[in-house]
């Protein structure tokens, strides 16, 4: 079991902030019927037993000559370093259950998604169990080995369990499946701009003026203003 050393804090409120020039951050441990214990914990050695530990693992608080079965319940972050501001610890009592959030780890390969190219959904990243104190695992392994086709899911029910540890969810809960791969949709055609049709448009007036000419050329007539035709008409008659 890891340990963890903390003294009892005598300093609170934003107070609290002075402990961290000095490489602590304030903590509490409570649970049972004792009351709320203020602590300080050193930071370094604290991130080093959350990395280990996680939420489900049984840690040894020793401080004021005092031992206790605790478990890491809460942590406050600052919210520009991310770094733990303040922690609070829960006592168990060992011969009782209790309930705790466990980290899943996908192991093993689909032959679904090496095979057949589809895409592996994890729905679930963390489960809530129930269990004894000395029975909660560190964390649940979920194998999809075992999708062999698209569609293909592990539910909660396929879970490998340890001794003494129940899961509070539904068995047919999914944590896992394999999506077919979606096909590329094509490319949609570009609609004529308004800059072609006006450029068509011109080409085409000009198609039809050129003709006109050609026509006339070979009659050997030439159109010319209809006013100026009709008095050459008159003129003609009058002679």
């Amino acid at each position: 079991m890891l340990v963890i050393k903390a003294k009892t804090r005598i300093v609170f409120g934003k107070k609290s902030k002075t402990l961290q020039k000095s490489g602590l951050i304030p903590a509490v441990v409570y649970g049972g019927t004792e009351k709320p214990q203020p602590l300080e914990i050193d930071l370094k050695d604290f991130q080093k037993t959350w990395e280990e530990a996680g939420e489900s693992s049984l840690i040894e608080l020793d401080f004021d000559g005092q031992k206790k079965n605790v478990l890491i319940k809460d942590i406050q972050r600052d919210s520009i370093n991310g770094l733990p501001i303040h922690v609070d610890f829960y006592a168990v009592r060992m011969d009782k259950p209790i309930q705790a959030m466990v980290s899943i780890t996908f192991i093993g390969e689909s032959p679904a998604v090496k095979n057949l190219g589809g895409s592996l959904v994890k729905v679930m990243h963390e489960i809530e169990i129930e269990a004894l104190p000395k029975d909660l695992p560190h964390e649940l392994e979920v194998d999809i080995s075992g999708l062999v086709a698209f569609n293909d899911r592990f539910l909660i029910k396929d879970l490998k369990l340890p001794a003494g540890v129940k899961v509070l969810a539904g068995s047919e809960d999914v944590m896992a499946l394999v999506e077919e791969p979606k096909a590329e949709e094509e490319a949609p055609s570009e609609a004529p701009t308004l800059e072609g049709i006006e450029v068509v448009d011109k080409k085409g007036k000009k198609e039809e003026i050129a003709e006109e000419a050609a026509v006339e050329e070979k009659s050997g007539t030439k159109a010319g203003p209809p006013v100026k035709a009709k008095e050459e008409k008159r003129a003609k008659e009058a002679k």
